[in-house]
């Protein structure tokens, strides 16, 4: 007996990364009785805890590595020799600890065994709109706690029926230790009320009815409230932009594979992304069956994404045809959660409500992704990519703790933590007081949830930002990073260029962010890294007449480029019904009329010149898009417009004058798109170029709002030729990577200390 028990090796084995929630133990235990070996595993607030004896235990650990769970994503395994008395078996051991030191799984799409079991009729989950296992379903949104166990749920108001207790206990079915693991009979229930009463039988087939007659309905989902109508009834669309006021702004939509590809041009890399257990909003080129104009007027393109609940799923199939998702909310407002909340604030948008008894924790918006011929791009990180984690470079491991609260628009919050950057989730605009609630709440959310001790935080330079002073009140150390500094850091970040990887030349344009000059900068090449940068060159700065309004007034920029270029007739000519002479007494004078480089100020110009909503637009981008979505009707055979670089200074000025030139003599508006795309790409590229080519940059970063603009970035990337360039792919080249970029920088000031 001693000679056999000599040969047993034992070893205590720590598994960190995304590793709770997604069936990581019974994988563990799986294994283990594969490999014939001895021992138990356990969660605790560090990630999953192994200690394990026999044979063989390089193969248990490369194992680990080789064959995790689909959803389980493994950031290091670290190993010991143990010397313990290990049980007859393996066991699965009661979770430990509290507090949050692993990583969270995000919400994940119904998997296909799930699907077939809610279609098949013979299975008692036949119908069941929260039908999951370990391969999918709810996580971020209903974790109240860490370790993720269903107590820290809010499952928790759910206790399981023998049924499915025995499912959860049984280590070779794929519900073993399944957190929200449910059926009709003990777990959450769904219904369809009207006028705040429930209406009796099927709440599928009865919402489906009043989709199919033209109403509107809202549906709880994982993240929050859909508001939700038929997308092949124009009036049924008219009817909720009417209600909720969004004249113009596109609306995403759901459907089956088979819709999809009957409405939309599809490629390889595009499925992949639409079957993502992220289940992102996926922006795809429209192409056959035409669907209204209503949902996304004057693009090419439109938000499509695949049902990612049981409860869509039934829908879906109920309905046979694509569905409006848009979210759940007054405009401005972040998306309602609460049964009661959907009640107050839906009640005159929506003429019934799929509810169901199973609270959200937090509230997320849809994520919004599309596929470049360089890769995929993020446009907004939400459900299914929140809360993942980012590797910080080479050089950031021992960086302090920290957090970084991000800018105004577009507002997201960024926790550096022992090697990982978590990005948060997209807030919104946080000049909305239930926005800045909900940003609040968010902080002391990841706060608590993640077990964190920040050390010092981050803001941008500009004073007046509410997540400025929220920083400063913290009573924390406080860094400050320059707007544009954070978006090259945010690209490098996402790149893992190394904290001493050497100097770039960052191509940022945007719509603006304050320099330390006192200006509003927006179309910049920066040099720099992490530790600083200069400011190298920019686009000739013109007056932003109105402030604020000049970013919903199109005509405003275009008077003042036009102005500035000599060609105040053209101006008055374009816009006769404007206050011209008011706002340029304004701009004289100096009255609200702050100076701006900002390139997303130039786009809504060119726009208005071309007749492009130039008195104002409805959402925040539409001019840009609808400018992109002209552009890329024309061919690609004219030369750019012609930018004049001065010393430091990238002018338009001589833009202006072929434009008008070409405008008289009939070239369609389409040609003028491209080459104006084509100019300002080519511009920047050059200047960027030499810097490379001079020795002074390695690489070239493009980052800024102004980038999510495919054609543009196709155009800019073109330019540069052959220089290495960096882009983004996982994170928002917008301000919803701002934080991740200020929290790099703030870590690598105080690392240069």
């Amino acid at each position: 007996m001693k000679q056999e028990r000599s040969l047993l090796q034992g070893r205590r084995i720590r598994v960190r990364g995304q590793v709770q929630g997604v069936g990581f133990r019974p994988f563990i235990w799986q294994l283990a009785r594969r490999m014939r070996l001895r021992g138990d595993v356990l969660n605790d607030p560090e990630g999953v805890l192994i200690r394990v004896s026999g044979t063989n235990l390089d193969g248990f650990e490369a194992a680990i590595r080789a064959e995790p769970p689909v959803l389980a994503r493994v950031d290091a395994i670290e190993s010991a020799g143990l010397d313990f008395d290990p049980p007859e078996g393996f066991d699965i051991l009661p979770s430990q600890g509290q507090g949050g030191k692993t990583r969270v799984t995000p919400d994940a799409a119904t998997c296909p065994d799930c699907v077939a079991e809610i279609r098949d009729s013979g299975d008692r989950r036949f119908g069941y709109a929260f039908t999951n296992c370990t391969r999918c379903g709810p996580r971020f949104t209903i974790l109240k706690a860490l370790p993720y166990d269903r107590a820290r749920t809010t499952m928790a108001a759910f206790p399981m029926c023998p049924d499915c207790a025995a499912e959860y206990g049984d280590p070779g079915d794929r519900r073993f230790h399944a957190q929200p693991v449910a059926c009709a009979a003990c777990g959450p229930r769904l219904w369809l009320e009207a006028g705040g009463v429930e209406i009796t039988g099927d709440p599928i087939a009865a919402a489906a009815n009043k989709l199919l007659r033209g109403e509107v309905v809202a549906i709880k989902g994982l993240g929050g409230f859909h508001l939700c109508v038929d997308a092949a009834q124009p009036q049924a669309i008219a009817l909720l932009r009417q209600r909720k006021q969004r004249p113009d702004k596109p609306l995403a939509l759901m459907a089956d594979e088979a819709t999809i590809a009957r409405h939309a041009t599809v490629s390889t890399e595009e499925w992949a992304l639409l079957r993502d257990p992220a289940a992102p909003i996926v922006l795809l080129r429209k192409r056959g069956a035409a669907l209204p104009g209503v949902l996304a007027p004057g693009l090419d393109v439109l938000g499509w994404m695949l049902p990612y609940t049981p409860l869509h799923h039934l829908l879906i199939d109920a309905v046979n045809g694509p569905l409006v998702m848009t979210s759940g909310n007054l405009s401005g407002e972040p998306q309602v959660i609460g049964n009661q909340e959907a009640r107050d604030k839906l009640g005159s948008f929506a003429d019934a409500f799929v509810m169901h008894d199973r609270d959200i924790a937090r509230r997320l918006d849809d994520s919004v992704e599309r596929v470049t011929e360089h890769g995929p791009m993020v446009l907004r990180r939400a459900r299914g990519r929140v809360p993942g984690t980012l590797p910080v470079p080479i050089g950031f491991d021992d960086a302090p703790q920290g957090v970084a609260y991000g800018g105004q628009m577009k507002a997201a919050m960024c926790l550096l933590k022992k090697g990982q950057a978590l990005l948060g989730h997209h807030l919104g605009d946080l000049s909305d007081a239930l926005t800045w609630d909900a940003f609040q709440q968010a902080d002391r959310d990841y706060t608590a949830l993640f077990d964190h001790r920040p050390e010092w935080v981050a803001c941008d330079l500009h004073p007046d930002f509410r997540a400025s002073r929220h920083a400063e009140e913290t009573g924390l150390p406080l860094m400050r990073v320059q707007h544009h500094h954070a978006h090259l850091a945010a690209c490098l970040g996402e790149n893992g260029w190394p904290l001493r990887g050497g100097q770039v030349a960052g191509i940022i344009l945007d719509g603006l962010g304050m320099g330390p000059d006192g200006t509003v900068w927006g179309g910049e090449v920066l040099l720099g890294d992490y530790f600083g940068f200069e400011r190298r060159h920019w686009l000739t700065p013109a007056p932003l007449i109105g402030g604020d309004r000049a970013q919903m007034e199109p005509w405003r920029n275009a008077l003042a480029r036009l102005d500035q270029a000599g060609l105040s007739d053209w101006a008055d000519a374009l816009f006769p019904q404007a206050p011209r002479e008011l706002v340029r007494q304004a701009a004289r004078g100096g009255i609200n009329a702050p100076i701006s480089s900002s390139a997303g100020r130039v786009f809504d110009a060119i726009a208005a010149c071309l007749g492009i909503c130039p008195m104002g637009q409805s959402f925040e981008g539409q001019a840009a898009m609808l400018l992109e979505t002209l552009a890329r009707q024309a061919s690609d055979t004219q030369a750019g417009f012609g930018f004049d670089i001065r010393g430091d200074e990238i002018d338009p000025a001589p833009m202006w004058q072929e434009m008008r030139r070409l405008q008289g003599s009939g070239a369609p508006a389409g040609q003028i798109a491209w080459q104006f795309h084509a100019g300002l790409a080519g511009a920047f590229a050059r200047v960027a170029r030499a810097l490379v080519e001079a020795g002074e940059a390695q690489a070239v970063a493009l980052s800024g709002g102004c980038f999510q603009n495919e054609l543009l970035l196709k155009l800019t990337i073109a330019a540069l030729g052959d220089v290495p360039v960096l882009i983004h792919r996982t994170t928002p080249a917008n301000d919803g990577g701002l934080a991740f970029g200020q929290a790099l920088v703030a870590a690598a000031r105080g690392l240069k200390e």
